[in-house]
């Protein structure tokens, strides 16, 4: 990586579960809030199915775009548990039961109870390195520059804890926020404006109805690594909406 390239990241959610609405993510939010916390703007999510061919596609096509791919779901013990055989297929490695995890497994399960679909979850590709996993110790891996998290929640954050000290983040990312009272076709032309005079700056329009008679507005976000060149964006915006009779409150 050169010195000026821009770390980047994706996800990819696997699970048949999240494209039926079963199951509703929130492991996009975290990584998301987490990665921007590091400098590493998050740039694409892909949500795919447990089929084989479709998760080494996504895992090729982003691990070639992107400083960092993070995957989240299918490393469980049911025969619908694909992502690690298909992480590896996709690096063109073999899979294998790596030595450190069974110790781990065995220290976890009482005598017994280590069953072969339980030793599932030791199966990484070939040269992986292992991410640790506090709660359950089954671990995720990380190959390349994928790091292959487990979908329960509160074990992927656990995970990505773990892996956290080992990313390279970028200049810290710097947001504020502006809500108002206008829509957005009120200030389409002059924010547009705006966005051209600070093109080093992301300003995004994010309209929001609060309901039962609360009204609705619009909160306008700027970010950027320049913590002043925001700064000074957002005042711009404040002063936009006062000069076309609304009402403005930074957030």
């Amino acid at each position: 990586m050169s010195a000026t390239a821009e770390i980047t990241a994706a996800i990819i959610v696997i699970g048949d579960e999240i494209l039926s609405g079963r199951t509703q993510d929130v492991n996009i939010h975290f990584l998301a809030k987490e990665l921007t916390k590091l400098g590493i703007p998050l740039r694409e999510v892909r949500v795919v199915p447990d089929v084989a061919d479709e998760i080494v596609a996504a895992v090729n096509t982003l691990r070639q775009k992107f400083t960092y791919v993070f995957t989240t779901g299918g490393i469980g013990p049911t025969h619908d548990d694909i992502t690690s055989a298909s992480v590896a297929k996709a690096f063109g490695l073999e899979i294998h039961r790596h030595p450190d995890a069974v110790k781990l497994l065995e220290g976890h399960y009482a005598p017994g109870e280590l069953t072969e679909a339980r030793l599932k979850m030791t199966e990484v590709p070939v040269g992986a390195t292992l991410i640790q996993n506090p709660i359950s110790k089954a671990p995720g891996f990380k190959i390349g520059n994928v790091h292959v998290l487990a979908g329960v929640p509160k074990i992927a954050e656990a995970m990505f804890d773990a892996i956290r000290p080992t990313l390279q983040g970028g200049p810290e990312i710097h947001a504020r926020t502006v809500s108002c009272s206008l829509g957005e076709g009120a200030i389409a032309a002059r924010l547009s404006a705006i966005q051209d005079r600070f093109p080093d700056t992301s300003i995004g329009s994010y309209p929001y109805f609060t309901g039962s008679g609360g009204g609705s507005g619009t909160a306008l976000v700027t970010r950027g690594t320049d913590l002043a060149r925001v700064q000074a964006a957002a005042a711009e915006i404040h002063a936009m909406i006062l000069d076309l009779g609304g009402q403005a409150e930074n957030i």
